[in-house]
């Protein structure tokens, strides 16, 4: 209703300037070259460039709290709702006098006004920007503002489109995490009657990636040195991108030391410096390496770790015949499964060391040409049959715990790594003995007679018999010839009978 009014009042106040206009005219004296019909058509011609649906120059007239007053040369002037001056107003720099350019919908409504629209020329304005763009493809910026099936909706000043496929070299795992940021961009396809436009970030990566392969191209050589970003992380390496050009760092090329996985390296995006090994200009391969940056530790091995020299190391691999031990990054040595103890009956060596242990030993054996050193945990300590001579000695009675059971006879243990041997025909002097089962048991304790000490051979020789005097010592005095005695009879034979005195 107020609307209305206001037309009212402006088309009456527009026929009381032409009245006013008319009477001036008859008040002049008249001009015979110059009529009425010569005045009109001057009117008119000034109308001739003013058509619907163009833009054209306004200029503002006037400003109200709820619309603003645009003057585009033509009868009336028009008027455009304020709310369509929004992004003008934040800026605080909308006033009276200027030219702006506005849609012209119609140039005369019922009430005989001039239909403007500043939003319309906008977006007129923006689609020439667009297909100017488009034609000269030019890069453009725009917000992302929301996520839709198969890609992301942009403002770029209308709504566009912009594919999955086409947000980056690489398939974005998050899309999501884009919205709200302006990104740069290319349109590649454009419909203006359908309001569809397309675009391309890819576009953009791939031609700033281009740019970028012929710098790097052009400095790679073999043996530079060169800084990356790791770009992909596999089981056998890292891609690093030098820029515009991927090299691969094997994982055996990552350290001097043991590598199970890159991952214990490396992480995507890092930023690395790395040595340029080889270098295939025509196939555009690139082979890298990290460890190169340092000396190999294995140059110096043979001054750091002589052969009869005491180190320590940790432990960071157990196999069935021993265990590795990391003396230094890069620098490992073999504890074989026998070098671990004096005790002859290791079955189980885990349970001597485990992974992250730190042991000391000796180095045994040095092959620095194949990168191999031997090492001995059990040299550590002194070989207790390089002793046993100064402990123990023949005749004399010992105690141990029976360790292990033969047919041939039974292993006890003295002491750590010291086992003698108590033979089946050492064990009784009157019984036959078919197993050792018959006179001990296995982790029973005895006492027993050192026999013989070979320290050389690491043999100790036991009986058990010897701890009591020999039967036959004192047969005769005991069944003197001609003495009758009783028996009883334990074997026959063709030629006899056995008889068991005792």
């Amino acid at each position: 209703m107020t609307e209305n009014k206001e037309q009212n009042e402006k088309k009456e106040k527009s026929e009381l300037d032409q009245n006013a206009l008319d009477e001036s005219y008859q008040d002049e004296e008249y001009d015979e070259d110059f009529d009425g019909e010569d005045l009109l058509n001057l009117y008119e011609e000034t109308f001739k460039n003013i058509a619907e649906g163009e833009v054209v120059i306004g200029k503002i007239l006037q400003i109200t709290e709820n619309e603003v007053l645009v003057d585009v040369g033509y009868k009336s002037e028009g008027a455009i709702p304020l709310v369509e001056f929004q992004s003008i107003l934040e800026e605080g720099s909308l006033k009276v006098g200027d030219e702006i350019d506005v849609y012209l919908e119609k140039t005369e409504d019922s009430n005989g006004l001039v239909v403007l629209s500043k939003e319309k020329a906008d977006k007129i304005k923006i689609w020439d920007q667009i297909q100017k763009a488009y034609e000269n493809e030019e890069i453009l910026k725009g917000r992302v503002i929301e996520r839709i099936k198969g890609g992301l909706n942009v403002d770029i000043g209308v709504k566009a489109f912009l594919p999955g496929s086409q947000i980056d070299l690489r398939p974005v795992r998050d899309p999501q995490s884009l919205i709200g940021q302006t990104l740069e961009m290319k349109v590649i396809k454009l419909n203006k009657r359908r309001g569809n436009i397309v675009l391309s970030r890819r576009a953009i990566l791939e031609n700033k990636r281009k740019e970028q392969k012929e710098k790097t191209m052009a400095l790679l050589s073999e043996e530079a040195v060169v800084s990356g970003v790791v770009k992909n992380i596999t089981e056998y390496g890292a891609f690093i991108d030098l820029g515009g050009i991927d090299g691969l760092l094997h994982i055996t090329d990552m350290s001097w030391g043991r590598v199970n996985h890159p991952s214990e390296l490396f992480m995507i995006g890092d930023k690395v410096e790395v040595v340029v090994l080889k270098f295939d200009r025509e196939k555009e391969r690139v082979s890298l390496g990290y460890k190169q940056k340092t000396r190999d530790p294995w140059e110096t091995v043979d001054e750091k770790y002589p052969v009869g020299s005491k180190v320590r190391g940790k432990v960071i691999s157990i196999t069935d015949y021993g265990a590795f031990v990391e003396l230094e990054e890069g620098v490992e040595g073999l504890v074989h499964v026998s070098e671990m103890s004096w005790s002859r009956r290791v079955r189980n060596h885990s349970k001597l060391v485990a992974i992250g242990d730190t042991v000391e030993a000796i180095v045994l054996n040095l092959d620095k040409d194949n990168k191999r050193i031997s090492l001995g945990m059990k040299q550590i300590e002194p070989n207790p049959w390089k002793l046993i001579e100064e402990k123990y000695s023949v005749g004399a009675e010992v105690s141990g715990r029976v360790r292990n059971l033969t047919n041939f006879g039974a292993f006890i243990e003295l002491d750590e790594g010291i086992d003698g041997l108590v033979h089946i025909s050492d064990m009784s002097w009157t019984k036959r003995i078919n197993h050792p089962s018959e006179v001990v048991k296995k982790g029973e304790r005895i006492n027993a007679v050192i026999l013989d000490i070979d320290a050389k051979n690491e043999r100790l020789s036991l009986g058990i018999k010897q701890l009591q005097p020999d039967p036959w010592d004192l047969i005769l005095d005991k069944y003197p010839v001609g003495s009758h005695v009783q028996g009883k009879v334990v074997r026959i034979s063709e030629f006899g009978a056995f008889v068991e005195l005792e």
